[in-house]
């Protein structure tokens, strides 16, 4: 058994399962978050359900954390954070700065969990309007008021009677810097517009989008069920303005499939925010001395090895190396569980 423990850093999805991961192959395991609580996005940002399936997403987050809460081998360290770092791996030696102060510990091996950031839409030029009308809104506060079981127009308390949604805000744009596709928002709206029309039947929900992108069984399971079941409308087209007419917020923009200019009153618009790398994720980058691909860490292996980065016995796993959803880092969590415990198991041998 390897005296020095495999420190995780990062308690949500990509995390929990790299920390359950390694206990189970026998491996001690520091686990540390910076928030208060375990269970990343899904439990700090109030997501109401999980896409696709939509599980309760404060339940099944639960469920992880249930997992390893009373396992002997993990040693749970919330409210704390990676501060130094030295040496290298099998003996690096890490500071740490928590409740109790700073400490420093030895670990053989690292896991590099710290997840994404919602884009925040305000950088956009405000051409959304999202800090200037209480009606424009980002997936992140829907889902707050689903998780309440409720939806309302903000400024009025209100049902709304016709909402849409915007796709690829702060995603796919050049001009801003964040080139890539952040993967789960068209999955994400489309999860919640189904949630908006059975929390109100009457409510005409729309969706304007570039490309409508849903992989694997996505398609299936939620992008025809909201069309053929929820009658969700689905408006290919470039929204090019937000503003004000009255007490509704007018879209305007053109319908790229028709041809034509679109200018609809709406009650509620609801931005589909992207990812972008985490604080936590470019400090751990800077502190470990790992290379980046647009501030995500990088793997060496790119699709055949999407956990090992350049610098031996530090893995990465979930949102802090791209775009994911929860299969993404679920799947990449044990991945990297089984990497760093093989790494240890070497090391130990040669040691041995």
């Amino acid at each position: 058994m390897p005296e020095n423990p495999v420190l995780v850093i990062g308690g949500g999805p990509a995390g929990l399962e790299a920390a359950r991961g390694v206990a189970d192959l026998g491996y001690h395991v520091k686990l540390v978050e910076k928030a208060e609580r375990l269970g990343g996005m899904p439990i700090l940002a109030d997501y109401a359900a999980l896409t696709p399936n939509m599980v309760n997403a404060e339940e099944a987050m639960g469920e992880m954390v249930q997992r390893i809460e009373n396992d002997e081998l993990i040693d749970i360290r919330t409210s704390t954070e990676v501060i130094r770092a030295s040496g290298s791996a099998p003996a690096l030696e890490i500071g740490l700065n928590g409740p109790g102060g700073e400490e420093d510990i030895q670990t053989g091996g690292v896991i590099v969990a710290t997840g994404f950031q919602h884009f925040d839409p305000g950088k956009e030029t405000q051409m959304y309007g999202y800090y200037e009308f209480d009606d424009v809104i980002t997936l992140v506060d829907t889902e707050r008021m689903l998780k309440a079981g409720k939806f309302v127009r903000p400024s009025t308390g209100e049902a709304p009677k016709q909402v849409c949604f915007i796709q690829c805000v702060g995603s796919r744009d050049r001009q801003i810097g964040n080139p890539w596709c952040s993967k789960v928002c068209c999955g994400i709206a489309t999860k919640e517009a189904i949630e908006i029309r059975q929390l109100i039947p009457d409510c005409r929900v729309f969706i304007f989008y570039i490309d409508m992108r849903m992989y694997g069984f996505w398609e299936d399971e939620i992008y025809w069920k909201a069309q053929e079941k929820y009658k969700v409308n689905f408006i290919r087209g470039i929204v090019t303005e937000i503003t004000k007419r009255g007490d509704q917020v007018v879209v305007k923009g053109e319908d790229t499939t028709m041809g034509r200019p679109v200018e609809v009153p709406m009650d509620v618009v609801i931005l589909s925010i992207g990812m972008e790398p985490s604080e936590g994720t470019k400090k751990m980058g800077e502190l470990f001395q790992l290379p980046s691909t647009h501030g995500f860490i990088e793997s060496i292996g790119g699709a055949l090895n999407t956990v090992v980065t350049s610098v031996p016995g530090i893995f990465v796993a979930g949102a802090a190396a791209g775009p994911a959803d929860l299969e993404d880092s679920v799947s990449m969590g044990g991945a990297a569980a089984m990497k760093a415990a093989a790494f240890l198991r070497k090391a130990n041998l040669r040691v041995a």
